[in-house]
């Protein structure tokens, strides 16, 4: 393969640990944040977005938010993507 093979995707899901959570509110309905979407962009830097369900339970939609701007956050996107990216380049192929 050469250089010239387009990804257009990287992307992993990373559970969001208990003392991290968070709740935010969007059209009067509070979610509970649990996971984070983590995308490799192009220029090498990472963009995320967390996901939760609705606090008050039932069929809600799995809703997306943008992450806080807090230090402990950002370590764990930061270590999430190093994990990821340590276990791609062992993969072992098609299994």
């Amino acid at each position: 393969m050469s250089n010239d093979l387009e990804v257009s995707a990287l992307a992993i899901n990373v559970s969001i640990p208990e003392a991290l959570r968070w709740t935010d509110t969007r059209r009067d309905e509070e979610f509970q944040l649990t996971t984070v979407t983590i995308r490799l962009l192009p220029d090498g830097h990472l963009a995320a977005k967390a996901y939760g369900r609705p606090v008050a339970g039932g069929r809600g939609g799995y809703v997306s938010f943008p992450v806080p701007d807090k230090p402990e956050l950002a370590a764990l996107i930061a270590e999430a993507a190093g994990r990821a990216g340590t276990l791609w380049s062992a993969h072992r192929g098609l299994g």
